[in-house]
């Protein structure tokens, strides 16, 4: 089979086999059985089986084989009883798949060859079409045959974090580049987050007709912006990624890291169900988001290093500041850190699961 023979996916407007999923009906705010779990990164390092089946295969590569890509992203699904999948993939591999010259690197992150801080750089960052990730439309269909009424989420980079891995070259602490090239070119920062809201908004939609009952879009450096440059710098791209989805009518979720103050625009932008990181407690983050929203989150990461106790402890408070939510997914508030007791997971979700139970 060629990647022209591969079929696309469902149709825009078909309902996905987990609709009435819990997870899908605490996304739609509708009455749930119990709170559904799942855990952002729950797919990956924290599992020898993982570790197993990844070694010797770069990060990148093993985002492009579909057999692998499925057993990735089932395996947390078999340990831990989590009521939704996480696709296995990466924020960057639409990039690469466009012809950027990037890579992944142990220990450090994505790293871009030739950042990309002019005008004439634009020129890179040509449009994403389906038969660019053929690998991600095989893998959905596998794993939604096996999934059954388990619900996918995809996932896409946000323009303003893709963006400021491209202009960085990396990660980065303090994001000067990123920043000096917003504020002193808004033009050319506001056209490069144009064309990265198109490419992301295609990516989505590849996910979403292979067969994502959902999509969550993560803009994790964004905290690193105050609300105003937010609302007139990057807040019209992520719109304009989640309208180009809207009409699929599956659940958007929004989710970055240290977005306190950014929690409002951040569900004004159009998302379904506004990820929460751990420091805000989910009553306090309701009231700055607003109704018509449903919540995720929001347990520390960290916690999970602690005694069953502690952790059952925790849990329980933050379901006690979601109990009046009008949609709550129970999450961690960032990703799952890489020498976590997986064993802490599965209890995790034994526990919100039987302490929620309607």
């Amino acid at each position: 089979m060629t990647a022209n023979d591969r079929p696309l996916g469902r149709p825009s407007g078909q309902q996905p086999k987990p609709y009435e999923s819990a997870f899908l009906k605490a996304c739609r705010r509708e009455p749930v059985p119990h709170t559904p779990v799942w855990f952002m990164r729950q797919a990956g390092r924290s599992l020898p089986e993982y570790l197993k089946v990844r070694e010797g295969i770069p990060m990148l590569e093993s985002c492009m084989r579909p057999e692998l890509v499925k057993e990735i992203t089932l395996q947390p699904v078999r340990r831990h009883g989590v009521d939704a999948a996480i696709f296995f993939s990466d924020i960057v591999v639409p990039l690469k798949a466009i012809g950027i010259d990037l890579d992944i690197k142990p220990g450090v992150g994505p790293v871009v060859a030739e950042p990309i801080r002019t005008r004439a750089d634009l020129h890179r960052l040509r449009d994403l079409t389906p038969e660019d990730v053929w690998y991600v439309t095989e893998a959905m269909g596998l794993l939604t045959d096996e999934l059954g009424t388990t619900p996918l989420i995809g996932f896409a980079g946000a323009p303003f974090t893709l963006a400021s891995y491209l202009v960085e070259g990396g990660p980065s602490r303090n994001h000067e580049h990123t920043k000096a090239l917003m504020y002193g070119d808004p033009q050319l920062w506001a056209d490069l987050l144009d064309r990265l809201a198109e490419i992301t908004s295609a990516f989505l939609k590849v996910q979403i007709e292979a067969g994502a009952s959902a999509v969550q879009l993560f803009d994790s450096w964004v905290g690193a912006l105050a609300p105003a440059d937010y609302r007139r710098s990057v807040m019209p791209a992520s719109a304009k990624v989640f309208s180009s989805v809207a009409s699929y009518g599956v659940p958007r979720i929004h989710f970055g890291v240290g977005t306190g103050e950014l929690l409002g625009l951040m569900g004004e932008a159009g998302a379904d169900v506004v990820g929460v990181d751990w420091r805000v407690p989910l009553d306090e983050a309701a009231r700055r988001v607003g109704p018509g929203k449903a919540l995720q989150g929001n347990l520390d990461p960290a916690v999970l290093f602690s005694s069953r106790e502690a952790v059952e402890t925790k849990a329980a408070e933050v379901l006690a500041a979601a109990a009046d939510l009008e949609g709550h997914v129970f999450n961690l508030g960032h990703g799952v850190l890489p020498t976590t007791d997986p064993d802490a997971l599965t209890r995790l979700v034994a526990y919100v699961h039987e302490h929620t139970a309607r």
